[in-house]
């Protein structure tokens, strides 16, 4: 009976597929559990990183299932998105039909790789059963004035005529064009995220099961500080007051150091003073330029910082002194009000673009024994001290003068204390097609109305033109004429940001026929939060945000009574090749299914579960894999030859049997994935030498059971012989007094040095183990040599003698 992986494998996936095997299960007696893995955009095929993540969350569903868990585990696919619409662009077609054949290959592949999924649940995004609840939710987040327009910044092709992502920018061009790609400010949809950030931020508190650096990338993209809004007139060279520009610091104890003050090229005041300024043209062309830059390379901090001079002035408002208006590439709209006052003795980026332009400085913090100069600094100093030539807060402590001058600028109506946040308003328009259409309406003054519920969904129309020249859903007259009450309108032709989508797909596998809401609130709270989401380090911020976000705001609309989503995230690590990332550019790829056509897809799921921690990135190797095939021929000739292996010794198969159970049982809970497949690699050995039993061949195969399914269920109906699935068994349990060995190894020291090691009974007595020790002739010498002070016993672990 030799080991045919693809005969029987495919066997197996047409027994279950036949028998729905993996239909969600609503037992009222029994505990619910939701495992899911973040859902893939449908590209078409699989790769070894999808690999990873749906074997993990395959292998915990299972061993739950067995535990006597209700559980949860679906799949659908975020099917929105910019490559179909390059796709569709590039082939001069609709979408629809390249996602859906995408989806159907996906979908066998997962289905080959063993992975029990409730198929019954399965969504997808695209489809108008999914986004016509998008649309919904859009609109109650309307009625609860979560959702604004205003305009916005955006990558412009001037030949296509079409606003570009961030990733079609090909150094500066459009990937299509080849167009120098401009920017371009137009009116857009906002979601008020902001107004969720102190819960957002608070409550990652109660995360105790996400990984720290997840939780601390989170609160770092929130980025609350504590500071001082402080208005400075903005003036000609004549004195006449122009406006007044409001920045924020968290260092209002260095504003007698202002010299300049610098706007973000994007600041609103820049083409409201362009006109007044002296220097219009070099301003003009800069904006241009700077704008051109990528918010990361003008945030980089090894960049040289470029300005141009306004040729206007900022008053002060502490001492009246005028401080230079620049604008400058460093600073950005993202943070603040996208204005800064400009300190350069006391932080580095000013101090480098104040050498760079010729700009005055002035010290205003020195150490308390010292007295600093401006020309023996060679960079910033951002350390404490005292305030000089700070007007009347000369002298005190800068960590006290930060509220003291803050209470000068309030009194004098120049200044108020401020609570900021990082995090800016949520961006959803896109103006693309392959996306959910907002439901907004425009009347013929252009004022904004909200699609009827009864009117949703409001579906992607077909007579478009898919050319690459502008938005497809302009070209549909169809669809942007409408009528609604009899009145007539325009639609909005943007479409929503696909995290969209992908911020409550959670909540819609609860309930996703449900035609009537988007999911039914006793179902989803049945379900919910997630008890374990697994996915990339790479979505620590956007999605699992906006997920958070969404979440509490269905709780605020009383969809659901759940403040956070996921109770607990794990993040597993990278498959690499070679230590590098595999990428098709590199040609580093492997192919998952010429390993399954090779091996066989439980060889392909051991390997990946045991080659290294899940959290830790895996470096594939062809050996590893052949040596997980090899595994798993022995442990399938050990059953279905038993009788080639009769039983010799019960007490050492029993013990090691429990051992296994517990370890294994402990290891899954704690996603020590490669821990528990090598214990059961061990416990084959054991196998091998003392014989079997058709008991002990059981637990091992329902031990194997999460890891190698197919296989598993194989040996089960060897085994078993009554048709059950060995995935519906019982998890098998473990007699703790059987998992402990009566010998023990105890670590003989010598004043804190391993001397020697010693075979014992358990719980031998400190006096019995000390006799046995002091005649051990690696010991022996040093007690001849010296005179023995004490004797520290830690039983069953370690003996130190301290010798003088």
């Amino acid at each position: 009976m030799d080991y045919n992986p693809q005969e029987l494998e495919e066997k197996w996936l047409k027994s279950w597929q036949s028998t729905n095997a993996f239909k969600t299960q609503t037992d009222p007696k029994k505990e619910n559990y939701y495992v899911l893995e973040m859902f893939p955009y449908p590209s078409g095929k699989l790769h070894m990183g999808h690999v990873r993540n749906y074997t993990i969350g395959d292998a915990l569903a299972r061993f739950k299932i067995m535990e006597g868990f209700n559980v949860l585990h679906p799949m659908g696919f975020d099917s929105f998105g910019l490559p179909a619409e390059n796709a569709a662009i590039k082939n001069k077609i609709n979408p629809l039909p390249w996602t859906q054949d995408n989806i159907d290959e996906m979908k066998s592949q997962l289905n080959r790789l063993g992975l029990g999924y409730d198929w019954d649940r399965e969504l997808a995004t695209c489809k108008k059963d999914y986004y016509h609840w998008n649309q919904w939710l859009f609109t109650k987040m309307v009625d609860k004035g979560l959702i604004y327009r205003k305009k916005g910044w955006v990558n412009w092709d001037p030949v296509d005529n079409t606003v570009l992502a961030n990733e079609q920018v090909i150094d500066g061009k459009g990937w299509r064009s080849g167009a120098d790609v401009e920017k371009k400010e137009i009116v857009q949809w906002y979601i008020k995220i902001t107004d969720y950030a102190e819960e957002l931020l608070t409550d990652l508190d109660k995360l105790d099961h996400w990984p720290e650096r997840v939780k601390a990338m989170q609160k770092n993209w929130i980025g609350k500080s504590f500071g001082t809004e402080i208005d400075f007139d903005i003036c000609d060279t004549d004195g006449n007051k122009l406006e007044t520009l409001t920045v924020f610091t968290t260092r209002p104890d260095t504003l007698f150091g202002a010299t300049y003050v610098s706007l973000a090229p994007e600041h609103p005041f820049c083409e409201s003073l362009l006109e007044k300024s002296p220097n219009k043209d070099k301003v003009k062309s800069f904006i241009k330029t700077a704008m051109a830059k990528s918010a990361i390379e003008r945030g980089d901090d090894s960049k040289t910082k470029e300005g141009v001079d306004f040729g206007l002035v900022a008053i002060n408002p502490v001492n009246n002194e005028p401080c230079k208006l620049y604008v400058a590439d460093y600073v950005l709209m993202d943070y603040g009000t996208g204005a800064v006052m400009a300190v350069p003795t006391h932080d580095q980026r000013d101090f480098e673009f104040a050498k760079n332009h010729k700009l005055d400085m002035k010290v205003v913090i020195t150490p308390e024994d010292t007295l600093l100069k401006v020309e023996d600094l060679t960079e910033a100093y951002t350390d404490n001290g005292k305030l000089v030539d700070s007007g009347q807060f000369t002298g005190q402590k800068n960590t006290e003068a930060k509220a003291a001058i803050t209470d000068f600028l309030v009194s004098k109506k120049t200044g108020r204390k401020k609570v900021q946040y990082r995090l800016r308003d949520w961006l959803i328009s896109r103006q693309r097609y392959w996306g959910t259409p907002i439901p907004m309406l425009y009347n013929e003054d252009g004022n904004t109305v909200t699609v009827k519920e009864e009117n949703l969904p409001v579906e992607l129309p077909t007579d478009v033109t898919f050319d690459g020249k502008g938005n497809p859903l302009e070209s549909s007259e169809s669809f942007k004429n409408v009528k609604q009450d009899g009145k007539s309108y325009t639609r909005e032709t943007d479409t929503m940001d696909t995290f969209f989508d992908s911020s409550w797909y959670f909540l819609r596998f609860c309930d996703n026929k449900n035609t009537s809401l988007p999911f039914d609130k006793d179902k989803a709270n049945a379900w919910m939060g997630v008890d374990q989401y697994i996915g990339g380090i790479e979505h620590a911020i956007l999605h699992l945000l906006y997920a958070r976000f969404f979440t509490k705001v269905c709780r605020d609309l009383g969809l659901v009574d759940i403040d956070e989503p996921f109770n607990r995230l794990l993040c597993q690590g990278m498959v690499l090749k070679d230590g590098s990332k595999m990428s098709k550019s590199v040609g580093n790829t492997v192919d998952p299914d010429a390993i399954i056509k090779k091996y066989g897809a439980d060889t392909a799921r051991l390997f990946i579960l045991f080659g290294a921690p899940v959290e830790r990135d895996l470096d594939w190797s062809d050996t590893g894999v052949e040596g997980s095939f090899r595994f798993l021929k022995r442990l399938h000739r050990l059953c279905a030859c038993s009788n080639e292996f009769p039983l010799t010794d019960n007490a050492t198969l029993e013990k090691q049997l429990n051992k296994t159970v517990k370890a294994v049982t402990e290891d899954i809970n704690r996603f020590s994935f490669n821990t528990a497949i090598s214990r059961l690699m061990e416990l084959v050995n054991t196998m091998y030498q003392t014989g079997v039993n058709p008991g002990s061949l059981k637990i091992l195969v329902q031990c194997l059971a999460p890891f190698a399914p197919f296989l598993a269920e194989e040996l089960w109906q060897i085994l078993s012989k009554d048709g059950s699935s060995v995935h519906t068994s019982s998890w098998p349990s473990f007699d703790e007094s059987k998992t402990v060995d009566n010998e023990v190894t105890i670590v003989i020291q010598v004043n804190g040095k391993v001397r020697a090691k010693i075979n014992a009974a358990r719980d031998i007595a400190k006096e019995d183990i000390e006799k046995q020790a002091f005649e051990d002739e690696n010991v022996k010498k040093y007690l001849e040599n010296g005179s023995l002070l004490k004797c520290i016993y830690i039983p069953n672990k370690l003996l130190n003698l301290v010798i003088k």
